[in-house]
């Protein structure tokens, strides 16, 4: 039996006793309390700039500012980083999944402590010219999630692109550092323009991914060669996984920050079992890249059209499968649990409360006494779960196919 490193041991313990100290003396609310005016101040106050910035309206700006939004956003990561791994560059794509996971966490994290809000629409013109913009209209302002994401991730693949040229060609980094700070510069202005957020918000999310960015590249080799080779991967990796739910902060109203966290956590658990189990066969140093010999083109397009369609059958059949079982499960534990989209005839209702309260006596009792809450979201495990199941078939199952394909 593997042993449990103490490190493994701290890290828990430590978000478990956050969890049940920031619940028992209200932590949220009364750090909310102290920061939430401020920056709604600051909101209030930045108005009269960004109704200068939208003074420069023009259907060309529309066009640009949102679909840089789009280029940037959760969705198109999600999509992008299955193309990362399967071109051979697996030690970028995990490093860059993982960041987003926790950017994705840590933004919304704040945003949902903070719940401070965002322009005003009126007087300010909002574009949201996507659904997903629409969705993140509903979300908190502080910090702006675009920024923090923009910095993280072009910081980090420019710091990764340069730690491999061995010439240190000062062109190219030159280069590499302006085309990072158009980019950064171009979204955190974008997300004034189309009202979707405050000067605040945007010099907020730049601090917080310049901070995430920065301890990132202090512990990325370590979290990868914990991946690869360390002990409890898994393990620990579901363990963090389901305490960080309960330690996530309740908004003052409800928002979609919490789902988008839920997912991209799942897609970060998918990623590392899936990493660790196959390392050796698909995942090693010495893979193919693209445009190599052994993976042209061609190969790669076979690849796109082989995997994008597995990886969402893989969703669907998973997130079918939770909606069943869950379900049968929480009833057979005695667990109440409610559902407010996935599962219609949950609608409303919640299932597994007994009046025999002696089955839900003892730790499933303490779990909801320290979550106050009388009844669980089945929404929330479905969504984890639908969304580990499509990262682990990005990493693990679609390779297989691409070996029994000769692809």
């Amino acid at each position: 039996m593997e042993s449990i490193p103490l490190w493994q041991v701290v890290s828990l313990s430590g978000i478990l006793l956050w969890t049940v100290v920031s619940s028992f003396f209200n932590v949220t609310l009364k750090l909310r309390s102290l920061t939430q005016p401020w920056v709604t101040r600051h909101v209030i106050t930045g108005t009269p700039l960004i109704l200068q910035i939208q003074s420069f309206q023009h259907g060309f700006l529309d066009a640009l500012f949102s679909g840089l939004s789009c280029v940037v956003s959760v969705p198109f990561y999600t999509a992008f980083l299955p193309l990362l791994f399967w071109s051979g560059h697996g030690k970028l794509a995990r490093q860059m999944t993982l960041l987003m996971a926790f950017c994705d966490y840590i933004g919304n994290f704040i945003k949902d402590l903070l719940s401070a809000p965002r322009p005003s629409s009126p007087p300010v013109r909002r574009v949201t010219a996507t659904k997903d913009e629409k969705e993140n209209a509903l979300e908190y302002g502080l910090p702006s999630s675009h920024t923090l994401n923009t910095v993280c991730l072009s910081g980090y693949l420019l710091h990764y692109v340069l730690s491999y040229d061995q010439n240190k060609d000062v062109t190219l980094v030159l280069a590499g550092v302006t085309i990072a700070l158009l980019l950064v510069g171009l979204i955190g202005i974008g997300r004034i323009y189309l009202g979707m957020h405050s000067l605040v918000d945007v010099l907020g999310g730049l601090a917080v991914g310049l901070v995430i960015l920065a301890f990132w590249l202090m512990v990325d080799e370590y979290v990868d060669g914990f991946i690869v080779s360390g002990q409890n991967v898994t393990s620990f990796w579901a363990a963090l996984s389901f305490l960080l739910l309960f330690a996530y902060p309740m908004p003052e109203l409800p928002t979609p920050s919490f789902e988008y966290h839920t997912a991209f956590s799942g897609v970060a658990l998918g990623i590392v079992s899936g990493v660790h189990q196959t390392y050796l066969q698909f995942h090693h140093k010495d893979v193919p890249h693209i445009f190599s010999p052994q993976l042209t083109l061609p190969i790669f397009v076979g690849r796109m059209l082989v995997g994008l369609p597995t990886i969402l059958i893989v969703k669907f059949c998973s997130k079918a499968l939770t909606k069943w079982i869950l379900p049968l499960v929480s009833n057979a534990l005695g667990i109440p649990i409610r559902s407010t989209c996935y599962i219609p005839e949950l609608h409303g209702s919640v299932i597994g409360k007994k009046s025999d309260d002696r089955r839900q006596s003892g730790y499933i009792q303490k779990v909801f006494f320290l979550s106050h809450q009388d009844s669980f979201d089945v929404d929330t495990a479905v969504r984890f779960l639908q969304y580990a199941g499509l990262a682990w078939s990005v990493v693990d199952l679609v390779p297989s196919l691409f070996t029994h394909l000769n692809l």
